[in-house]
């Protein structure tokens, strides 16, 4: 998938990571219901049931339940949606 080309760099206080140069996603705790998330920055342009757009124009979401097991498939696949938007 590209991952050899991801960097990590600390943006706006969170971790932030890059793809080829150009900002991917990011890693932070959502205000209002203190949950991990994943944030994609093109994720307007990616369609799975469980991002969430709320107020971002460019970017979704996805919450992780810290309660549960990380859904890793689930991820894999929202994570592949983005690279092949970068292809």
């Amino acid at each position: 998938m590209g991952y050899a080309d991801i960097t990590e760099h600390w943006k706006y206080g969170m971790p932030f990571y890059y793809h080829k140069g150009k900002m991917f996603c990011y890693l932070w705790i959502h205000k209002k219901l203190h949950q991990p998330y994943i944030g994609l920055v093109d994720g307007n342009k990616i369609y799975h049931e469980d991002l969430l757009q709320e107020k971002r124009a460019r970017m979704k979401i996805l919450l992780i339940n810290h309660l549960e097991d990380i859904p890793k498939d689930k991820i894999k696949l929202i994570l592949k949606q983005a690279f092949d938007l970068r292809k």
